[in-house]
């Protein structure tokens, strides 16, 4: 069998290709990269919310897998958003790298301002340590926010530390710890998402990882609850069983927030709702002050 992955053609996403396709080849299976372009890889001179929120970065892709272009894709697994086209499964997860955010910075930690991101999540939580802080919008790949920061535009960006090291790079900063900074749902998790061909996907099953698929659909089980999409500042973030998860306002001055043990989707479903009582007001005033009817 020889499989055509699909995949954005940024320096990332073809190292994370590049793993699905070097597991697949230990098991004897013959791979083609296919690069597909995404709405999200063409606008990058806007925040993500302006140009179509969440599955900007898979949509071409979800249309390349239906119309037969490819067989599968790869994608960072927090990218899905959760209503899906029919007719696609996700057919393996692989196993979870770090989840955490990370805060590179040029200067002195204590002496960090300005910090670039396009996270309305990581936004708010900044604001919420440090309400002296100044978030400023920061899109492109990881090389050019590190060209960025460095040339003086920004005292510090934050990144998924997954990334950075898939990547290989080692630059100065620190880890956040998750507790404090809840990751965005999802963060640090590759996925192959596939047509629905029972052969194809009892192939990608084989590099599925049980409890990264659990602890992630448990984090996916609480977002379609929440809702929200890409202008609420959510954080889900699950690890053997234990979740934590938070809304916040855009200003990170209020939060509701739950931590608990979770055994089960329909446990995490219940978690949610409850949630999403408490926060309806933190969602409604996040869409209303982003301009973006629901």
């Amino acid at each position: 069998m020889s499989i055509k992955i699909g995949t954005r053609g940024s320096k990332l996403a073809l190292v994370q290709t590049a793993t699905v396709c070097t597991k697949l080849a230990s098991r004897g299976i013959e791979t083609k990269q296919v690069i597909i372009t995404t709405a999200g890889d063409t606008a990058t001179g806007v925040p993500l919310h302006e140009i179509g929120g969440e599955g900007v970065f898979v949509r071409a892709l979800d249309d390349a897998i239906l119309s037969g272009q490819i067989d599968c894709a790869v994608h960072s697994m927090k990218d899905i958003p959760a209503l899906r086209p029919s007719g696609l499964f996700t057919a393996a997860v692989l196993k979870r790298d770090s989840a955490a955010d990370f805060i590179a910075h040029s200067c002195p930690i204590e002496k960090v301002l300005v910090v670039g991101t396009s996270s309305t999540r990581r936004r708010a939580q900044l604001l919420r340590h440090d309400p002296d802080i100044t978030p400023r919008d920061l899109r492109g790949n990881v090389d050019t926010r590190i060209r960025k920061m460095s040339s003086g535009e920004f005292d510090a960006i934050i990144l998924a530390e997954a990334g950075l090291t898939r990547l290989g790079i080692r630059i100065p900063g620190e880890r956040l710890p998750t507790d404090k900074f809840v990751p965005s749902p999802n963060q640090g998790t590759i996925a192959v998402v596939s047509r629905a061909d029972p052969s194809l996907m009892e192939v990608l099953s084989s590099l599925d990882h049980t409890q990264t698929r659990t602890d992630v659909a448990i984090e996916r089980a609480m977002m379609e609850q929440l809702g929200g999409g890409c202008y609420t500042p959510i954080g889900i973030y699950c690890r053997a069983g234990h979740l934590i998860a938070e809304v916040l306002s855009l200003d990170g001055k209020c939060t509701e927030r739950v931590e608990t043990d979770v055994r089960t989707i329909e446990q995490a479903r219940e978690e949610g709702k409850k949630l999403r009582a408490r926060a309806q007001g933190l969602i409604d005033d996040a869409y209303a002050k982003l301009g973006t009817a629901k």
